[in-house]
């Protein structure tokens, strides 16, 4: 197929582009920025820089593109978000996840481009009740920390546009690996991740080569719907955070009554 994906330079889109190529598909990849579309054309993908918000720019590329796929991965993570003010910190992202994901399905509707799959998340969005483990069909959280409301109706907007378009949205996992763990690093490294409580949140976690595979599988025969997409080892954050925080050079991280943490990271962080 002539897939086009939409924000082909992220963590994930550097990962998907070659391996869309290596599948045989013919590829145009956007990017915000001019000073990549090198990287692009060197992977083998035919660059177009785009910013997704412009609908006519948006409705312009789809045409003269006429893509079979298109695959959106668009998003604007800061680099040290503030998870006290943690729907300012995502406003860029939201907006992507809905002015833009709007623009970009009505052209793929214009153009009666056929297949259409879209980032989504998966992990806090869920409903706080039942058990550890998580189903496409469990309800998403009614009742979210007041500063998380914008992202999740935001993710809500995002699954229910593209699927009521026949289209599919993947909920990757908490990224790690090349591009997508150096957030998580750096605050490792300076003690900024506590674990809080006795530490029995439960963690999956994603690969970005993984989520690029899983990504090619979907575009390719996936029906449309809302599909989980994460590790087959989740894990307690008790369990996780110190590996993870030895891995990365740094000193154990601090234990904080949940009391102490939602005074530190507010109840986002909690």
């Amino acid at each position: 197929m002539h897939v086009l994906v939409v924000g082909a330079t992220g963590a994930v889109g550097r990962q998907l582009v070659p391996q869309l190529l290596a599948a045989g598909h013919l590829v145009t990849g956007t990017t915000r920025s001019p000073a990549k579309t090198d990287s692009l054309r060197a992977a083998g993908a035919e660059p177009v820089v785009l910013d997704v918000l412009d609908g006519a720019a948006v409705g312009e590329l789809v045409a003269k593109a006429d893509p079979e796929a298109i695959i959106y991965e668009s998003t604007a993570i800061p680099p040290e978000p503030n998870f006290r003010k943690f729907d300012q910190e995502f406003g860029p992202t939201n907006t992507l996840r809905t002015t833009g994901l709007d623009n970009l399905l009505g052209a793929a509707a214009a153009q009666g481009v056929p297949r259409f799959l879209a980032q989504s998340y998966a992990g806090w969005p869920y409903a706080r009740t039942g058990g550890p483990v998580k189903t496409e069909e469990d309800p998403l959280d009614p009742d979210p920390p007041a500063g998380q409301r914008n992202g999740l109706a935001a993710l809500r907007h995002l699954e229910d546009s593209v699927t009521a378009a026949g289209g599919l949205a993947l909920r990757y996992g908490s990224l790690y690996g090349p591009g997508s763990s150096d957030i998580m690093v750096s605050m490792l490294r300076r003690r900024q991740v506590p674990l809080v409580g006795d530490g029995a949140g439960v963690w999956s976690f994603l690969h970005v080569t993984d989520a690029a595979a899983a990504t090619v599988a979907a575009i390719e025969t996936g029906a449309a719907g809302v599909y989980n997409v994460v590790d087959d080892e989740p894990a307690r954050v008790s369990e996780w955070l110190p590996v993870a925080a030895a891995g990365a050079g740094a000193k154990p991280p601090l234990h904080l009554p949940a009391w102490l943490a939602r005074l530190v990271a507010g109840e986002v962080g909690v």
